[in-house]
C-alpha cells in the first residue's frame, strides 16, 4: 500500500467519522423533539449546555452535578 492511498484512506475515514457523528447529533435532536426532552453537548469553546427543541440553550455548571 502506498503512503498517498494510505493517506487518502484516512482522510475518507476521518469524513465517514464526521458524518456519522453529524448523524447521531442530528438523531438526538429528534428524540429530544420526539420525548419533549433536550440534549446535552459540549460547544466549540468547552461550555457544556442543555439545548431545548424550541432553540433555548442553558449553560450548565461545575455545580450542576446532574443533568436533570
Amino acid at each position: 500500500m502506498s503512503f498517498l492511498f494510505a493517506w487518502q484512506a484516512g482522510v475518507h475515514l476521518c469524513k465517514d467519522i464526521e458524518k456519522l457523528i453529524k448523524l447521531t447529533g442530528d438523531r438526538a435532536k429528534l428524540d429530544a423533539k420526539a420525548n419533549g426532552t433536550y440534549i446535552v453537548y459540549k460547544t466549540a469553546q468547552g461550555q457544556i449546555v442543555k439545548e431545548y427543541n424550541n432553540g433555548n440553550v442553558i449553560p450548565l455548571s461545575e455545580k450542576d452535578g446532574s443533568h436533570a
